[in-house]
């Protein structure tokens, strides 16, 4: 395929127009110039982040940095770019049936979409880190992931999920020895094949089903042991199955021991088609360029991981993996319409000045900027609780248990505030399809949603304390080391105890808040710069903020705080 950059569009268009910029008459006039609006944003350094290369080096993964910088220009190359509007604008097609009538429940998807997924699984997106011994390997695909995260939220779907099924396999050794060394890998071949055939895989998921969503545990697909020891027959149907076209799937279905996970290949070793009927696909809000489809199974093979009645505690590993990323790709998506809107309001001028230079609009980026910086530093941290928990640290896999739920409520819940703000920065021109805002406004939402909407994800706060005191006393250990380095944060210690010690599920949102806020306040005192640290205590644990963005006290440093949210070159 042929891409244009942004660039080259402007220079032809500049050429027919006789390099007015606007629409010419007969006589070579033109009926208007453009002036006063940005230039493209692309090419630019989507890595280009100081919290993100600050974060990256504390949690051990330092050795990757200039892989990570050599992403983030991919990334915010003017090609990549376009890419990732391309895969939203040609939506992926359901395709039943060929030509003939023979049903073959595939999902066609625009050239753009594989050009995506075969950088990032290159990249190691998907489960590479697992077949890395380097300490820092699962904190390097969290920073890429913040960097890379610039282009379409959409295929990060289907490299989360393999991502989290790697953990999930290997409690049923014999699958993950033929599967592991294939989702692990770094080749990406679309199409439905025979899996051991093929030089990389995709793991999709189907767990949740219309009658009972995130309560899996009213799932009535059933499993049928088959005379083969491990081999089932599934029956039953799917509400929400992201990546259809994935290779394999792990799925939730009553066994007769109690609900279990099986691994659900879409082309069996014989190579004849699994049966995986795709109903339909989902008509989203966003993450259009992705389908979410609903599959029937009838009949379909399927192999047990792990134990009967253990489903749930099979994926238990799989939604941690899972969560982290929802909290990775909202910090991205927070990053993004960050740079964008800074980057606007850098080249358009109103009532006689630079946007930026205007206060006002300087203390919304200041307050988006602070924002978008403690989500990174949290990411960052959740991701190095993971590296070190699946190195045998029981300290850092208490922490990570707790912590991931908080920062997956919190971060995600930030989201859709944060991109509406953003997209006001640019006035009109951010509430129009051309400027990418409305596509990644339309995107937040999910991330809240997905792995467990907002009760969910607090409830199972509440669960973790009560089944672990370990859990609670990895939280404390973590906010001691801040301990006396500002009196607000504190004095949010004290209370996030006290509001601990009631418990109640009614007030389980408030808890985790202050839990999400307390850990972000907690990371900017010990590793950002002051004017951050004080700006952000100042705020959100200290009340002297407003109830919309852009409400920062008039002492904050906001000229320290935007310089460095958004250096030059981005």
């Amino acid at each position: 395929m042929v891409t244009t950059s942004v660039d080259e569009r402007h220079e032809s268009a500049g050429e027919q127009g006789g390099g007015h910029g606007g629409y010419g008459g007969h006589g070579g006039n033109a009926t208007h110039d453009v002036a006063n609006q940005p230039v493209p944003l692309a090419p630019y350094d989507a890595s280009d982040d100081t919290a993100l290369l600050e974060g990256l080096r504390r949690e051990g993964g330092g050795w990757a940095e200039e892989e990570l910088r050599r992403l983030g220009r991919l990334a915010g190359s003017a090609q990549v770019q376009e890419w990732s509007d391309q895969a939203n604008r040609h939506e992926p097609e359901l395709r039943t049936h060929d030509r003939y009538g023979h049903r073959i429940d595939e999902v066609e998807f625009h050239p753009s979409w594989h050009h995506l997924m075969r950088a990032a699984v290159a990249e190691g997106l998907a489960a590479a880190p697992w077949a890395d011994d380097r300490p820092g390997a699962h904190v390097v695909r969290t920073a890429k992931g913040l960097a890379w995260g610039h282009t379409d939220a959409g295929h990060g779907c289907p490299t989360s999920m393999t991502y989290a099924a790697v953990p999930a396999l290997r409690r049923q050794p014999e699958l993950a020895k033929v599967y592991e060394p294939l989702l692990t890998g770094r080749e990406y071949e679309p199409g439905l094949r025979v899996p051991t055939e093929k030089r990389g895989l995709l793991a999709g998921m189907g767990m949740t089903e219309k009658q009972g969503g995130s309560d899996v545990r009213t799932n009535t697909t059933a499993a049928t042991p088959t005379a083969e020891p491990g081999v089932y027959t599934l029956r039953g149907h799917k509400w929400f199955t992201s990546a259809p076209m994935c290779d394999v799937f792990l799925v939730l279905a009553q066994a007769p021991g109690g609900l279990s996970c099986f691994l659900v290949p879409r082309v069996l070793p014989d190579g004849t088609r699994n049966a995986f009927r795709i109903q339909r696909l989902k008509d989203k809000l966003g993450n259009r360029s992705n389908a979410s489809s609903e599959p029937e199974f009838d009949g379909t093979a399927a192999w047990l991981v792990g134990s009967e009645g253990q489903g749930v505690k099979t994926i238990i590993e799989m939604v941690n993996c899972t969560r982290l990323d929802c909290v990775m790709m909202s910090a991205a998506l927070m990053r993004k319409t960050l740079v964008e809107a800074g980057h606007h309001v850098r080249h358009r001028s109103a009532f006689g000045a630079r946007l930026v230079d205007q206060p006002l609009m300087r203390n919304v980026l200041a307050d988006l900027a602070l924002e978008s910086e403690a989500a990174t530093a949290l990411t960052l941290r959740l991701a190095g609780a993971a590296d070190r928990a699946v190195r045998g640290d029981a300290g850092e896999a208490a922490f990570r248990r707790i912590a991931t739920a908080a920062g997956k409520y919190w971060v995600t819940k930030r989201g859709p505030a944060f991109t509406a703000e953003a997209l006001e920065c640019l006035g009109g021109n951010g509430y129009v399809e051309e400027s990418g805002m409305p596509r990644h406004y339309r995107e937040a939402p999910l991330l809240s949603i997905w792995e467990g909407a907002g009760n969910v994800n607090a409830l199972d706060v509440l669960r973790a304390l009560g089944r672990d005191t370990a859990t609670a006393q990895a939280l404390f250990d973590e906010l001691a080391l801040a301990h006396g380095a500002d009196a607000r944060l504190d004095a949010a210690v004290l209370r996030l105890k006290d509001r601990l010690a009631e418990g109640s599920p009614v007030s389980a949102r408030r808890l985790v808040e202050q839990m999400a806020l307390t850990l972000q306040g907690s990371l900017l005192v010990r590793h950002a710069p002051h004017a951050v640290a004080d700006a952000f205590c100042a705020t959100r644990l200290g009340g002297d903020w407003g109830h919309a963005f852009g409400t920062l006290p008039a002492a904050a440093g906001l000229d320290a705080i935007v310089e460095r949210a958004l250096p030059d070159t981005v």
